[in-house]
């Protein structure tokens, strides 16, 4: 079996397929999005191509070193997540060749269903959380939901922003009562001094973890919080490899959160949660993203004992839902109780709708319109 081509599908903005086609028919797909980049990941892909046009898919290590390591550059988002979408593609197709899922090729599984959590977003400016959409999901059977801090958020915020956060944390508690849990997300839009402030300021309200708290460029200092706070600290969904883990775990932290589809792919990320266990941290790797992204998250999950909860937040709600549109069988990821059934089907456990995917690719998304622009105040700039 040779590869003989290499294909990249934009989706959308958040949405970059990767298919992988060999001389025999089989075809495994993966997910190389970084938000907001699909067109500059896409040309990396097509440069690493040359790595695997006319070889066999199935020594996925060995690629995964030509892939990640054959360049004198390397590492970071772009490269990362070129690495991570054809790493994906080819465990995809390794599994189908074989005829079993990934995680029975990464040693079987262990657990029978994931666990999942999602977003209970507010609509309205200046809150975190919408209690209703919790209390909702958690009656739906999930037992962990997530809110994100509402922003911008200044240097060191007003005591009116953080007595605002206090009540929304404490609205969320009671909503999700003391048989779930919630975490909030600060999505790196907080100084490392007003991290700690916040942290003493909603201990009492019990947080499943506080995500992300620092900017990755201070990661060096998240020591600082995780020895002042009783909350779980969770990070890692800008941080690419295991060195990059590496001080993070040293640090103190109880959640790592690898992206699947920046941080090198099945092969990468299975090493980290390795790495995270040695450290007594369990893995909830982070997926703002697609099926795709979402099922080859839920084969590490299944794979690692040190795993936490899934993170997704496309509707899943059922079979019928527009964000499972590309999948023929979509009910494979329509949870129950807030936990997906372990899928049994080869490779990622999914199959594509090929000629859905043919037909959704836009050329021109290669011109993305971005993240947010926020400003503060002053007009100076605001981290999204």
């Amino acid at each position: 079996m040779k590869i003989t081509t290499i294909e990249t599908f934009v989706l959308g903005e958040r949405q970059l397929l990767v298919r992988i086609g060999t001389d025999v028919g089989l075809a495994g797909w993966g997910d190389a999005t970084l938000e907001h980049r699909p067109g500059t990941v896409a040309a990396a892909i097509r440069e690493m191509s040359g790595h695997l046009i006319g070889t066999d898919p199935l020594p996925v290590t060995r690629h995964w070193q030509r892939l990640a390591r054959g360049g004198f550059y390397r590492g970071g988002p772009v490269l990362g997540s070129a690495v991570a979408g054809l790493d994906i593609a080819l465990w995809d197709l390794r599994g189908r060749f074989y005829g079993a899922p990934i995680h029975e090729l990464l040693g079987g599984p262990c657990r029978d269903r994931v666990r999942l959590y999602t977003h209970a977003l507010s609509a309205r400016p200046e809150h975190t959380g919408e209690p209703d959409r919790a209390r909702a999901l958690v009656a739906a059977g999930y037992t962990l939901v997530k809110a994100a801090i509402s922003g911008p958020v200044g240097f060191l915020d007003s005591p009116r922003q953080t007595a605002r956060f206090v009540r929304d944390l404490e609205a969320l508690r009671e909503a999700v009562g003391d048989e779930a849990d919630f975490g909030i997300d600060l999505h790196g839009r907080v100084s490392p001094h007003h991290a700690r402030r916040l942290a003493d300021a909603v201990a009492h309200t019990g947080p499943a973890f506080l995500e992300e708290p620092l900017r990755p460029e201070h990661s060096r200092l998240i020591g600082q919080l995780t020895a002042t706070t009783s909350i779980p600290i969770a990070t890692g969904e800008r941080l690419y490899s295991r060195e990059e883990f590496l001080p993070v775990l040293q640090a103190g932290i109880a959640i790592a959160q690898p992206d699947l589809a920046h941080a090198g792919g099945i092969t990468e990320v299975f090493r980290i949660a390795t790495l995270a266990e040695s450290f007594d941290v369990q893995v909830a790797p982070h997926c703002p993203l697609g099926p795709v992204a979402l099922a080859a998250c839920v084969q590490v999950d299944l794979a690692v004992p040190n795993f936490y909860a899934q993170e997704h937040v496309i509707d899943l709600r059922s079979a019928d839902s527009r964000d499972l549109r590309l999948l023929t069988g979509p009910e494979v990821l329509v949870p129950v109780a807030g936990h997906l059934d372990r899928p049994t089907g080869p490779g990622l456990g999914i199959e594509i709708d090929e000629d859905a995917v043919r037909a959704a690719h836009r050329d021109d998304l290669l011109v993305p319109r971005g993240t947010p622009r926020w400003s503060h105040p002053d007009g100076g700039f605001a981290e999204w």
